[in-house]
């Protein structure tokens, strides 16, 4: 199985320079836990933000979310993967990554994101 087959080919962007209640607020709206950073040019990488990433700075850092930019939180960059990779390839990397997200590329534009979940329910839904 290919990772085409698997994406999710809707993904929600955010700016970099948006405040994270911007992002928490887009995150609310589409019921999603991570967004897309968008890139500031045609050459810069892509990036992802996640409710932890939020969590850790307002909680542990006391961080205000109408001051600090998604930028300034996120992970970027991001890894990105092909979509004729096979899922066994991806899973691999996310595991020995520790990472629960990528991105799907082509020539660095953005056609899709592949989670964790999106793997193990492919996988649960061949065992029925």
């Amino acid at each position: 199985m290919l990772v085409k087959d698997i994406m999710m080919r809707d993904v929600v962007t955010v700016s970099p320079f948006a405040t994270l209640r911007d992002a928490l607020s887009l995150m609310k709206k589409h019921n999603l836990k991570c967004l897309v950073v968008e890139q500031q040019d045609a050459h810069d990488a892509w990036g992802l933000i996640t409710y932890t990433n939020v969590l850790k700075t307002i909680v542990a850092e006391a961080g205000d979310i109408d001051l600090i930019n998604v930028y300034d939180v996120c992970a970027k960059p991001a890894i990105g993967v092909g979509e004729s990779l096979d899922v066994r390839h991806v899973a691999r990397l996310m595991t020995d990554s520790v990472v629960k997200r990528v991105l799907v590329l082509d020539d660095n534009k953005l056609v899709g994101l592949v989670t964790m979940d999106d793997i193990v329910g492919t996988v649960l839904d061949m065992i029925d």
